[in-house]
């Protein structure tokens, strides 16, 4: 994920800094405020709450 394109992108549900995280076999984008986790797919995120994963 482009470094740039993080530095502007933030959290749709609380505005937070998003993170960039590599899973096994996916990248997701992480709330560091909230914890939602945002998917990667085919180098695009995917900023919906809907398809959001809800922290543990």
């Amino acid at each position: 994920m482009d470094q740039g394109l993080l530095d502007i992108i933030v959290c749709p549900d609380c505005h937070g800094e998003l993170e960039a995280r590599a899973t096994i076999g996916a990248e997701e984008l992480v709330c560091t405020s909230c914890g939602l986790a945002y998917p990667v797919r085919d180098d695009i995120p995917v900023l919906l709450v809907d398809e959001a994963r809800k922290p543990a």
